[in-house]
């Protein structure tokens, strides 16, 4: 046969490899090259009568199409095939026509009649491929067939066929617009399918067709929650986009009645106190005016059924519930994204880059979020430059007063990298830092001077750049800065760098009289050899300097006539302004007496803020095909062809019933999926309702009955074990117990009334109720048997050992035991003191000392005015907090200034910052008129000042209080030789250490008037020393136990230097201010 050798040529390799227009590609022979012989063989053996021989060179045909060849010119060859009776051939000639369908229009509608039999065939991957290469074919004269292929197609028996049908609506649309009203009945009747297969590739049809037709959702709403787990992965991305869009169009916003102290949290974080106070009132009393808000059970729907995408393997899919928890979800359930998306970071460098553009995004308005995952965003050295960016740009983000030692730490290390533009974003992000934090402003200040004596010149250009902007701050306080940097101009040679010195020197001139006319003086000489930015400058520095001194003046002519001639116009420009400006002549010179002012005006402090504020992670990246999911501003910094920006939340919802349909029995949810959701749920620790790492939850009556509309509503396979979010005070418990399932609230109720004590033991109990409720199938059976097992618990007997085995007093699982946080009412105050245990303990291989007790300094934590007669002090006792050791004790004192009994005393829904944690007080049932009460709690400030946040409750009243402890109370004294505490000095030095310069009061002359007063500002302990003039102390911080040591040293007169070493930077420059304070006095 013809075709045979050929074939054979091919397989055995060219004959002709020696002509130079054959291609040499083993795969490619000869036959492939040459332009009179194309394709020949293919050509025979696709008219032979063997399908055998057809099948094969419809193989090769399309492996060359999958490696990129042009096979277009075999065209004719192949479309008669259409027809073969062999259906693999079918199948392949239908691949190669969808390829080049549109490119030979002409020859395809010639064949248009073999592609509509093609749509009738039994098969249905034949029907389907006659569908996809007759919407391939782009001639307007064929759109009455093409709509009605697609109208049959989307009758079709085949979910397959329906699928394709989808997929030809948006070509059909853009090849005739005139034909979105069939379009989007067909549409209609496709979203109404009930398969998996169909539902993603009509939503796709339907954002490109009609995205604002959302009436054609409401009816489907509730089955495309319930098959989103089921869709194939491109099609969840499309879906969950429209879903979020939906959403927000038809239901209120969840964060529209927050809670006063979450308002208060999301405030500046250096906002005055007093204007907190002025806002309290309105505040409480325009929460009181507030609608309670009752989540929708289909918004609930949609949040629990987008859950545990969250564990795709795909990136895109995982992003897109990201964006959608970020946008829909209550706050209180944002930060279960938090940690599906530091899992995305283990992903390839382009899904990282993705992540981390959202990560930094959100990260500006949920810091909290994502401050658990911290070192998960340290740099490694293998990352790319832009990745190590991008994470220095979170960091930066994430950093506050808790925080930014170890992030400083850190920076200090990344600044030795040998990758330039990451060590210059590293300088600049503690640039960032520094203008946010205003406590560490002074420490970062001091190690970027540090970093002008670097041999790398670049590490040195950046800082001088950055040290620039933060002198503009506090310029009268840093003027030895400017001299230093004064000194620089001889050695530094890049041009930012130079024109940042004397931009400095010729604004704050004043601050250094005798060094800027001397500066001047050396640019002079090499003015012709500047670069044009600091040419520019120098001629700044001349007129800022012109009205001062005679040699000043005539410098300043000097440059100007330089600059006159200048190649670069620019600066001739400038330098004819200057002239002008400041020269007197007979013409001009008008202004010459206000030159002064304007040169040397007061200008506003620049404000480095992320370029992240003011964009939102929506649709960035990783979606579909066209213009679906097109990237967002964040991305690419421009808004892409087809982004539709997020709608707001309406003021009012819209009508819920718009969604009710009868739900067919196929929806009904199986003993299988149910199997399923179960094993799905340990995935993450955290409950459904959970606040992870963020903020505390929203009030407790939206969950439950949310929880009970939604599985009622939907008909879906959300039953009420699956649980939505527990809020107020027993979320908050089963979140610190782990507890994954909901309980009915009546149970939670009646639970109350009948266990007096059911505040304190509500943690203990939960766990227990966990086991028991996992196995059943209501939250209000788990309810009841949890409640009867703790009847039955042996540790209800006075005196008995606990349900875990153990002696009461002995462990602080449970509220029998003293050691739960508990002080006895004043009557009792001094048996208390005793049960404290050892005042002496191991922190280490250091030894805790006995509190430093100076003048014990109570605060008001509530004014009897402000609490209708009750008043309530506080004060911190320096003693070990029983049962954790990494709680500051509270002394809590409460007065009942009323004629009537308080009753029901407690601590109701603490609502700390993120990582903080409270041990509340046991509730005190009754106090008398005229009577106290002294109790004690406990508080892990997690070594910042930040104020602990709670509600203090009578049977009648809420009051929002808050605790802000000072510095010196967030540590504990230990006990060290002077050769350790010379040891630890060393290592703690460069950003750890704060020194300050001060002059003592004459009360605080003598050694035991300035040991009380330093003692008395914190909890220290003093250290031996040799000198008669040094006194050393020593503590460590009560949650993390880094060590503080400082050293006093007196000086010549009332003079005394203070230093302090921690590698907490802020709790050093807050203790450094607190001392000078007290002994300056």
């Amino acid at each position: 046969m013809a075709a045979s050798p050929a074939y054979g040529e091919e397989k055995g390799g060219s004959s002709s490899l020696g002509e130079p227009e054959y291609g040499h590609d083993p795969a490619s022979g000869g036959i492939f090259s040459s332009d009179y012989k194309r394709h020949d063989d293919l050509k025979e053996m696709l008219d032979s009568n063997k399908d055998s021989l057809k099948l094969e060179a419809m193989k090769r045909i399309v492996a060359m199409i999958a490696r990129g060849k042009n096979a277009s010119d075999l065209f004719p060859a192949v479309v008669k095939n259409v027809a073969c009776k062999n259906i693999e051939v079918k199948k392949l000639v239908y691949v190669y026509l969808v390829r080049y369908a549109e490119e030979q229009q002409d020859l395809a509608l010639l064949s248009i009649s073999t592609f509509q039999r093609g749509l009738k065939d039994p098969n249905q991957l034949i029907r389907a491929s006659a569908l996809r290469v007759l919407s391939s074919i782009r001639v307007p004269i064929i759109v009455p067939i093409m709509m009605l292929a697609i109208k049959e197609a989307a009758s079709d028996m085949s979910p397959y066929v329906r699928k394709t049908a989808a997929h030809a609506i948006p070509k059909l649309y853009s090849l005739d617009s005139d034909q979105k009203d069939q379009l989007i009945e067909v549409i209609e009747k496709l979203l109404a399918d009930k398969t998996t297969l169909v539902a993603g590739s009509v939503v796709m049809a339907f954002e490109e067709v009609c995205p604002e037709r959302i009436d054609l959702i409401h009816k489907n709403y509730r089955k495309l929650c319930n098959l989103l787990i089921d869709v194939e992965e491109w099609g969840q991305v499309v879906i969950i986009n429209m879903l979020t869009r939906y959403a927000r169009t038809q239901f209120l916003s969840p964060n529209q009645n927050e809670s006063l102290l979450e308002e208060s949290a999301e405030k500046a974080f250096y906002g005055s106190e007093e204007e907190d106070a002025k806002d309290a009132k309105t505040e409480a009393a325009s929460l009181a005016k507030r609608k309670p808000y009752v989540m929708d059970p289909d918004h609930r729907l949609l949040l629990r059924n987008t859950k545990p995408l969250l564990q795709s393997r795909n990136a895109a899919v995982v992003m897109a519930v990201a964006q959608l928890y970020f946008h829909l979800a209550p706050k209180a359930e944002v930060g279960v994204i938090a940690k599906a998306l530091v899992r995305l970071l283990r992903s390839h460098s382009e899904v990282q880059y993705v992540v981390l553009q959202n990560v930094a995004t959100m990260s500006i308005k949920r810091r909290g979020m994502f401050e658990p995952y911290l070192k998960s965003f340290y740099i490694r050295s293998t990352d790319p430059t832009q990745i190590k960016i991008l994470k220095l740009e979170v960091l930066t983000n994430l950093a506050n007063e808790t925080n930014i030692s170890t992030i400083l730490r850190e920076f200090q290390t990344y600044i030795r990298s040998m990758d330039k533009d990451f060590v210059a974003a590293t300088i600049q992000a503690i640039g960032r830092c520094a203008t946010n934090i205003g406590k560490v402003r002074d420490t970062c200040l001091n190690g970027l001077v540090q970093l002008l004596s670097n041999r790398d010149e670049l590490v040195v250009a950046e800082s001088v750049v950055v040290i620039k902007k933060l002198l503009q701050m506090q310029p009268a306080q840093h003027s030895e800065i400017i001299k230093h940097m004064a000194k620089l101009t001889d050695n530094i040679q890049v041009p930012m760098a130079r024109a940042s010195i004397l931009w400095l020197i010729g604004e704050y001139c004043e601050h250094v009289p005798k060094i800027a006319p001397d500066v001047l003086r050396k640019m002079a000489k090499s003015f012709t050899n500047e670069e044009d930015i600091v040419k520019l400058q120098v001629i700044n520095l001349a007129a800022k300097l012109y009205p001062d001194q005679l040699q000043s003046k005539l410098l300043t002519q000097y440059v100007l006539n330089l600059a006159k001639y200048d190649q670069n116009y620019d600066i001739r420009d400038r330098a004819r302004f200057i002239r002008q400006l400041i020269v007197p002549t007979e013409k001009s010179g008008a202004l010459n007496k206000y030159a002064k002012k304007l040169f040397l005006a007061q200008k506003p402090a620049p404000i480095l803020e992320s370029s992240f504020k003011g964009t939102h992670p929506w649709s960035q990246g990783m979606g579909t095909q066209g213009k679906l999911w097109a990237p967002c501003p964040t991305l690419l910094n421009a808004k892409a062809v087809g982004y539709q920006e997020l709608p707001d939340w309406p003021d009012e919802a819209p009508d819920p019933s718009v969604r009710n349909v009868e739900v067919p029995e196929w929806t009904k949810c199986t003993s299988r999926e149910k199997r399923k959701e179960k094993v799905e749920k340990p995935f993450y620790s955290d409950s459904e309702g959970e606040s992870g790492p963020t903020e505390s939850a929203d009030s407790e009556p939206e969950s439950v009955s949310e929880e009970s509309g939604s599985s009622s509503s939907s008909g879906s396979s959300s039953s009420s074990s699956e649980g939505g979010g527990g809020g107020g005070r027993g979320g908050g418990s089963r979140r610190e117990c782990g507890q994954e399932e909901e309980e009915e609230e009546g149970a939670k109720k009646a639970k109350k009334k009948k266990a007096p004590q059911g505040k304190k033991g509500r943690a203990e109990t939960s766990s227990e109720e966990a086991s028991g409720s996992e196995s059943s199938s209501s939250g209000s059976d788990s309810g009841s048997e949890a409640e009867a097992k703790r009847k039955k618990a042996p540790g209800d007997r006075p005196g008995g050992p606990h349900a875990h085995g153990h002696l009461p007093g002995t462990c602080r699982k449970c509220p029998q035991c003293p050691s739960w946080g508990v002080l006895r009412t004043s009557a009792t105050h001094g048996s208390h003191r005793e049960g404290l245990g050892s005042p002496r303990q191991s922190l280490g291989p250091l030894q805790l000392l006995s509190p430093a007790f100076g003048t014990v300094r109570t605060y008001e934590l509530l004014h009897r005015m402000a609490g209708e007669g009750l008043s309530v002090e506080y004060c911190f006792s320096r003693r070990p907090f029983p049962g954790d050791p990494h709680m500051v004790a509270v002394q809590i004192q409460i007065s009942n200034n009323t004629d009537a009994e308080v009753k029901s005393l407690r601590v109701s829904e603490p609502k700390p910052l993120s990582g903080m944690r409270i041990q509340e007080f046991p509730e005190i049932e009754r106090l008398a008129p005229g009577d106290m009460a002294s109790v004690v709690m406990g508080i892990d400030f997690c070594d910042s000042t930040q104020a602990a946040n709670f509600q203090l409750c009578t049977h009648t009243r809420h009051f929002y209080v808050s605790i802000q402890p000072p510095v010196g109370e967030l540590m504990a004294p230990v006990f060290m030789s002077e050769n350790e505490f010379k040891k630890e000095q060393g290592k703690l030095t460069g950003m750890s250490e704060i020194t300050e310069k001060l002059t003592l009061s004459e009360k605080c002359r003598s050694d035991h008037t300035i040991v009380q007063q330093v003692t008395s500002a914190a909890n220290v302990g003093r250290v031996p020393c040799g000198a008669d003039n040094e006194y050393r102390f020593a503590a460590k911080t009560v949650t993390s136990g880094s060590l503080v040591l400082i050293t006093l040293e007196r000086r010549e007169g009332a003079m005394a230097q203070l230093t302090v070493n921690s590698e907490k930077m802020v709790i050093g420059t807050m203790l450094v201010k607190d001392i000078v304070q007290a002994l300056a006095q």
